[in-house]
């Protein structure tokens, strides 16, 4: 049982976490459930702010976990071990997907996409919907001559990342003059705060295109597109996509791109998303206490074994066996003040 640490507590605890809006819709179901679960004992309260907030905030020591969809690089891993002489955890917990949304009074049936045109339309290659380029990858379609208004975040951004890393691996023009990450500089467009403003300036401007993660198109009913992967098939973003995309060898610090996977049916803009962790909480300020550090380690293992359930009903792929024994591998080396939490709570 995920609550056998806090059967004493009788103070109410809150968890405060910080960072990618691309999982917000499924950590706002695991703040819910997980106070529900605690009958109110354990609060979560999750600020969605980007994963480039979160990372930051992480850094400063001002929340309990971060939240990011790109992982932490090997500067930011070497910046933690000087600093905090302990180790930066990336636990994966959830898979998801970024899609191109669009805004095309009339078109009712998917567009398709390849990566080389997405990436000419945000380099601003491709000025008008019935550029030759997309007319020729979606010939039974009448596109309208409307101009394209691209949008693009305008915070730091796991989804930037993984849209970029995915741009950067399929143009090489996009690869030289703009790069992966996530914050960069864009070529052309508007920008939008978290994937709820980028959804938000797609729905009300015709002849829009944005990238989302999948859930937010849904829940704003915005139309998506296919897009291409290596091996030529075009694939909606779906549940079974993402988890095809993501059958790749894991390493054991989970640190992984997905995109343009080579998987026959995987969808080429997945990704993994990662709850940011000190190795020694102890020297994480926001912990004030082993009250709280306990508190902290029972709802990641929460997350990672129950919680998954709450996974795929939102869109997003639960993890696979093999790369819920490499989180909670990861979970277990967690310690407050020398004692072995992390072992004690997952060992259970």
């Amino acid at each position: 049982m995920a609550l056998a640490g806090l059967g004493l507590a009788q103070q109410t605890l809150t968890l405060v976490g910080a960072g990618a809006t691309f999982p917000y819709p499924l950590m706002a179901k695991y703040a819910d459930e997980y106070t529900r679960l605690t009958g109110g004992k354990v609060r979560v309260n999750y600020q969605s702010i980007g994963s480039g907030g979160g990372i930051r905030q992480f850094l400063e020591q001002t929340v309990h976990f971060g939240a990011s969809d790109a992982p932490l690089d090997d500067g930011r891993l070497k910046e933690v071990r000087e600093r905090f002489k302990t180790q930066a955890l990336n636990l994966a917990y959830a898979l998801g997907a970024v899609v191109p949304v669009y805004n095309l009074p009339g078109v009712k049936e998917p567009l398709r996409f390849t990566g080389p045109v997405l990436a000419d339309i945000y380099l601003g290659k491709v000025k008008t919907w019935n550029d030759p380029a997309l007319q020729e990858l979606n010939p039974g379609v009448k596109l309208p001559p409307l101009p394209i208004t691209v949008v693009h975040r305008s915070d730091g951004s796991g989804t930037s990342y993984v849209f970029t890393d995915y741009l950067a691996k399929v143009s090489r023009e996009w690869a030289q003059k703009v790069g992966r990450g996530t914050s960069v500089e864009w070529p052309v467009g508007v920008g939008g705060k978290g994937n709820e403003g980028v959804a938000g300036v797609v729905r009300q401007t015709p002849g829009a295109i944005g990238y989302v993660e999948l859930t937010y198109a849904k829940q704003n009913s915005l139309a998506y597109g296919a897009v291409r992967n290596k091996a030529g098939r075009f694939v909606l973003a779906d549940l079974a996509s993402m988890k095809a995309a993501a059958n790749v060898p894991l390493p054991g610090d989970m640190r992984v791109s997905l995109t343009d996977t080579a998987a026959p049916d995987g969808y080429p803009i997945a990704s993994f998303t990662y709850l940011l962790l000190y190795e020694n909480l102890s020297v994480n300020k926001a912990v004030k206490s082993e009250a709280e550090a306990r508190a902290l380690v029972e709802f990641v293992r929460w997350i990672l074994t129950e919680g998954q359930k709450y996974n795929e009903p939102l869109t997003y792929g639960a993890l696979s066996p093999v790369a819920q024994q490499r989180a909670l591998a990861l979970l277990a080396r967690v310690t407050y003040e020398g004692k072995p939490l992390g072992k004690e709570i997952v060992g259970r």
